[in-house]
């Protein structure tokens, strides 16, 4: 919970034929496969909301991109999840969020969540001796984004911040223990245990996946912040808040988009998503599909 912020009180039971908003799915959108990880621990948390999803996987990194692409970006994106009709926005992706959520916010119909402050308050919650190591593209740590959020928190707070560039493709090609993989966590993460941090945030959806390496690179002890779940804990809140709960007690309906190669989206993505994916489709009109 955020410091000086009460309890969202229990959401009365509304009327799904007077309210049809709650039954509108939750819009999800990443530069790519790695926003399934925030898919995965929403679904988890809250099986029965509905969820749309998009990945932008003809112009997947964003991690390297200008500030200002990645925010044109960010705009095209939302508008395609508003064109589903979705009651609110999840930005699965840690550069937008670092960059970008001004411009979804502004475009965005109903309320915004974005991976940076969720993961920051839960780093600020988990460290003992208040020294934080960040890991994530170089967009993410140029941002300053997590520094500002933790610091914003907890002055006290001491941040150590890392680019790992490599995760990303590392993960995409399923190494997830492979010797390569241990090896470039070894070599990006030394730099971060002579800082003696107990805390790590993975700022960037794909590195959970690479949680086995990036834990053996810093040592069992330092806790590592799976930035996925703290923003489905701050969904759930959000929903609570606007009275936007999903009545049924259905299982959710997962529907996915991209914006290119959905065969090579659907093979890929079930290994960050957990299970079976389903069908993958290409988002009509965007981009001119």
């Amino acid at each position: 919970m955020r410091k000086g912020r009460a309890l969202a009180p229990k959401p009365e039971v509304l009327n799904p034929i007077l309210y049809p908003l709650n039954s509108k799915p939750i819009g999800v959108f990443d530069s790519g496969i790695g926003g399934l990880t925030v898919v995965h621990a929403l679904n988890t948390l809250l099986p029965h909301e509905n969820i749309v999803y998009f990945g932008d996987t003809a112009r997947v990194p964003y991690g390297p991109k200008s500030p200002q692409v990645v925010r044109e970006y960010a705009a095209q994106d939302v508008e395609f999840l508003i064109s589903k009709e979705v009651k609110m926005v999840v930005i699965a992706c840690n550069t937008v969020s670092a960059v970008a959520l001004d411009i979804v916010q502004k475009h965005a119909h109903g309320p915004v969540v974005g991976v940076i402050l969720p993961g920051a308050e839960a780093g600020t919650k988990a460290t003992k001796n208040k020294r934080i190591g960040v890991i994530g593209t170089r967009a993410t740590v140029g941002s300053n984004a997590y520094t500002n959020a933790l610091r914003q928190i907890d002055r006290e707070v001491r941040v150590f911040a890392q680019e790992c560039p490599l995760f990303v493709p590392l993960a995409e090609e399923g190494w997830v223990d492979h010797q390569v993989t241990r090896m470039v966590a070894k070599e990006y993460l030394f730099p971060l245990t002579l800082e003696k941090i107990d805390t790590l945030i993975l700022g960037c959806t794909h590195y959970p996946i690479l949680r086995s390496a990036i834990s053996a690179a810093v040592g069992r002890n330092v806790a590592l912040i799976d930035s996925a779940e703290a923003t489905a804990a701050e969904v759930e809140r959000t929903l609570d808040e606007h009275q936007l709960r999903n009545l049924s007690t259905h299982r959710a309906n997962l529907t996915f988009y991209v914006s290119d190669i959905p065969t090579k989206f659907a093979e890929i993505g079930e290994r960050f998503l957990g299970q079976k994916m389903g069908q993958v489709r290409r988002a009509d009109g965007f981009l001119g599909g």
